[in-house]
C-alpha cells in the first residue's frame, strides 16, 4: 500500500490567535510539509486543485513541479485536478512536462469539482458537470496514447492533426486515479477505462463510501479488467493526533468548531462517530483505519488530511512526525496480514512501463495493477466512441 497526505490548501485564520497566514506563507508551508512527508518516510503528498478564497492551489502543477526538484523519493498527485474546467490538451501537457521532471514521480487524480460559481470562471455549465467529465476524460487519454489526434465533441473546439508535445515519459502516461465524494458515474468511468478510484471518504458515512466503493469493484469487473478485489482503490480520511487523546480532542476542537468546511454545524464528537475524522492517540488512528478494510476491502492507497482549517505549521509536521513514527509503520505492517497475493499493488510509473513492455510485474500476478492499468489503456482506443 501507498500512504500519504494531501491538502486542499485553505487560508484560515487560526481560531486559537486569530492570526491569518499570507497567501505567500500558505503555499511555502505547503511546500515545507511534503519535504517533511518524504522525511518521515510516506509516500504520496497530493494537492487540491481551488480556483476560488480561501484556497491557493490554482496551479497545482507549478506547485508539484517545485517540490519535485526539492525530493528525490515523493510520488506527487493531485486531489483533484478538475477535469470539466480545464481544457484536456492543457492537463496533457502539464503533468508530461511534470513526468518528465519529476523523473515519472506523478499520477493524477480527476474529480468533477462542486464549487459552482468556478464554472462560468471558465466557460462552462455546472449542471453538465456529468457529461464534461466523460468527454474531456476520453479525449485526455487519446491525447497521452495516439501520436496525432483529430477529435470533435460538444464542450471544445475540435483538434486537427495535434500532436501532444511531450510526450509521456517512457510512452506511458500517468496513472489515473477518479476522484468522487458522492458522484457514482465517476465510480463508473473509473471502472469503465480499468483506472483507479479514490473515495474522498472525509465527510460522508463509512456506508456511503462502502456503497460506491462496491459499485466500483462490481463494474471493474463487468468492464473484464479483473476480478472485483483487483480495482485500484483509493480513500482519503482526516486525523488530528496527540500522545493522549484527550489532548488531541482539546487542542483540535477550536480548529473543528470553525472550518471553513464543516465548522458551526455538528459537534466534535457527532462528526468523528458519523464520518472517518479520528481525533485522538496514534493507536486510535490505527484502529480506525485498520477498520476501513471492513467494508472497502483491501485496497492501494491511504491518503490522510491534516493540515486544514487553520492549523499552524509547527503543528502540522508534528503531525506528520506521529505519522511516520508511530502510525504508517503499523499501518504498512498489519494492512499485509492476510493481503491476498491476487491483490495488487498501487501502480507507479516503473510497474506501469513495465506492462507496456510486455514484463511481469514485480508482484501480483499478471492481472495485477500494471497489467490491468496497461490493459485498460491499449483497449481505449478501439473503445473512445463509447459512453461509459
Amino acid at each position: 500500500m501507498q500512504f500519504g497526505i494531501f491538502t486542499v490548501g485553505d487560508v484560515t485564520p487560526d481560531p486559537t490567535t486569530g492570526r491569518v497566514p499570507s497567501e505567500a506563507e500558505r503555499i511555502k508551508a505547503t511546500v515545507a510539509i511534503a519535504k517533511k512527508a518524504e522525511e518521515v518516510g510516506l509516500d504520496v503528498f497530493a494537492t487540491g486543485e481551488h480556483h476560488n478564497p480561501p484556497f491557493t492551489p490554482s496551479s497545482p502543477t507549478t506547485l508539484l513541479g517545485f517540490i519535485a526538484a526539492r525530493t528525490e523519493r515523493l510520488l506527487l498527485s493531485t486531489s483533484t485536478t478538475l477535469i470539466t474546467t480545464n481544457d484536456p490538451v492543457k492537463i496533457a501537457e502539464d503533468f508530461s512536462v511534470l513526468q518528465h521532471l519529476a523523473d515519472g514521480r506523478v499520477d493524477v487524480m480527476l474529480g468533477r469539482g462542486n464549487t459552482g460559481p468556478v464554472y462560468p470562471w471558465f466557460g462552462q455549465d455546472i449542471r453538465m458537470a456529468v457529461p464534461l467529465t466523460v468527454e474531456h476524460y476520453g479525449l485526455l487519454r487519446q491525447l497521452w496514447r495516439e501520436p496525432v489526434v483529430d477529435w470533435s465533441g460538444e464542450f471544445r473546439s475540435p483538434l486537427q492533426g495535434f500532436t501532444l508535445a511531450p510526450q509521456p515519459l517512457d510512452g506511458v502516461p500517468p496513472f489515473v486515479w477518479h476522484g468522487s465524494i458522492r458522484t457514482p458515474e465517476v465510480a463508473e468511468l473509473a471502472a469503465f477505462y480499468g483506472d483507479g478510484f479514490f473515495a474522498n471518504h472525509i465527510f460522508w458515512p463509512a456506508t456511503h463510501t462502502e456503497r460506491m466503493v462496491r459499485l466500483y469493484r462490481e463494474r471493474y469487473e463487468h468492464h473484464g479488467h479483473g476480478a472485483p478485489d483487483q480495482a485500484i482503490v483509493g480513500l482519503g480520511g482526516q486525523v488530528f493526533m496527540r500522545p493522549k487523546s484527550q489532548d488531541a480532542v482539546a487542542e483540535f476542537r477550536p480548529y473543528f468548531d470553525n472550518a471553513p468546511v464543516y465548522g458551526h454545524g455538528p459537534s466534535l464528537e457527532e462528526f468523528t462517530a458519523q464520518t472517518p475524522l479520528t481525533v485522538g492517540s496514534p493507536h486510535q488512528v490505527i484502529e480506525r483505519t485498520l477498520g476501513f478494510r471492513d467494508y472497502v476491502g483491501d485496497y492501494q492507497r491511504q491518503l490522510f488530511l491534516i493540515d486544514h482549517a487553520g492549523l499552524p505549521l509547527k503543528t502540522v509536521l508534528e503531525q506528520l512526525d506521529l505519522l511516520g513514527e508511530e502510525v504508517v509503520p503499523v499501518l504498512r505492517k498489519e494492512f499485509a496480514i492476510g493481503r491476498p497475493e491476487r491483490v495488487p499493488d498501487a501502480p507507479t510509473h516503473e510497474s506501469l512501463v513495465a506492462a507496456a513492455r510486455g514484463e511481469s510485474p514485480a508482484t501480483g500476478e499478471a492481472s495485477g495493477p500494471a497489467g490491468d492499468a496497461a490493459r485498460a489503456r491499449r483497449s481505449g482506443p478501439d473503445r473512445r466512441g463509447e459512453r461509459p
